[in-house]
């Protein structure tokens, strides 16, 4: 299920309560304090319950926020925090470590032991992705992920990438998603915070074959699709990038309920499809956006175009520009 809540509708003096109240309930009981509540505290929230894993986008100001025994005594939900941190930076302090300021990264907390952190004032509201995991569901032993807490976790490069990039795309994909989608993602996520975790403990190859597999099909997607461009790109090229076999490759995509050459072919073809009816690129020829996402022979791409989609890519364009707003039309033509 997938929610938004605001509090930007209510008196300025009542923002902050009401949000601290907010973060007592999403993510566990805790004191949220601000230098400038006097003045209002706007802030809103994104949640997508994935089963047992939650993933909450917020937007919100500079603060101060404090979990102590007696919050845990009141209610421990049992799970770890792992945050995407962008907008601002903030820090995280738990069980004697300290993340200094992290942004553009990943930090991760216990909420069964007190914490501090804080969002310095730079002028910006904080916009953190935080996954809540059952710590009972992660498959590490909490002493050795203990040692992770309040440390900036990398999401420049791999699999921390991977990883923040599958949690911010949850906010603007996940409320399409039926029941029985967003429970298989649940499952995902974990997977995905189990490898990352358990690569940062050295602990990788203790995973479940399970585990492993996902994280692995994360990565060789994550793949493809940067490498979309590339004519030649298939199934020996990704197996020989990724240390495996054809045939592993290929039974992991059993999983997609796609081949490999499949699912090239159709993320080819949806880059295709937004970029012909993107009115911006309206002046970019048809085998131009063809060859940019791998098609170099026009008749196999229109050829392929028309069986995915039922209609011609020139048909499509025109569709398209016919369907925008007369005043967006008017401004195109002016250009």
């Amino acid at each position: 299920m997938w929610r938004q809540v605001s509090n930007e509708g209510l008196p300025a003096n009542e923002q902050l309560p009401f949000w601290a109240d907010l973060l007592s309930r999403e993510l566990a009981p805790l004191t949220l304090s601000s230098v400038k509540a006097t003045v209002g505290f706007p802030a809103r929230v994104s949640v997508l319950d994935l089963g047992s894993v939650r993933v909450a986008a917020f937007n919100s100001p500079p603060a101060h926020l404090r979990r102590t025994w007696a919050d845990i005594r009141r209610a421990d939900p049992g799970t770890y925090q792992l945050a995407f941190v962008s907008g601002t930076p903030l820090w995280i302090s738990q069980r004697r470590q300290d993340s200094g300021l992290v942004f553009g990264d990943l930090v991760l907390w216990d909420v069964s032991h007190p914490f501090e952190g804080a969002v310095p004032d730079q002028g910006r509201h904080v916009q953190p992705v935080i996954m809540q995991l059952p710590r009972e569901e992660l498959p590490l032993p909490p002493d050795k992920v203990h040692r992770l807490l309040a440390q900036p976790l990398s999401a420049r490069t791999g699999m921390g990438a991977i990883l923040a990039r599958f949690m911010t795309a949850l906010d603007v994909y996940g409320p399409d998603c039926d029941r029985r989608d967003l429970s298989r993602l649940g499952a995902v996520a974990l997977d995905l915070a189990g490898a990352y975790l358990a690569q940062h403990l050295g602990a990788y190859d203790d995973l479940p074959a399970e585990t492993r597999q996902q994280a692995m099909l994360a990565r060789v997607n994550a793949f493809i699709d940067h490498n979309l461009g590339d004519p030649d790109l298939g199934p020996a090229d990704i197996a020989a990038y990724h240390h495996i076999s054809v045939r592993s490759l290929h039974t992991l995509f059993r999983q997609q309920g796609e081949t490999v050459a499949a699912s090239i072919r159709r993320r080819r073809l949806e880059r295709c499809h937004a970029d012909l009816t993107n009115p911006r690129l309206r002046r970019r020829s048809i085998s131009a956006i063809a060859a940019r996402w791998g098609f170099l022979r026009p008749a196999d791409f229109s050829r392929a175009f028309r069986a995915a989609y039922g209609v011609a890519p020139r048909e499509l364009r025109r569709a398209a520009l016919r369907s925008l707003p007369e005043t967006q039309r008017a401004a195109l033509s002016d250009k």
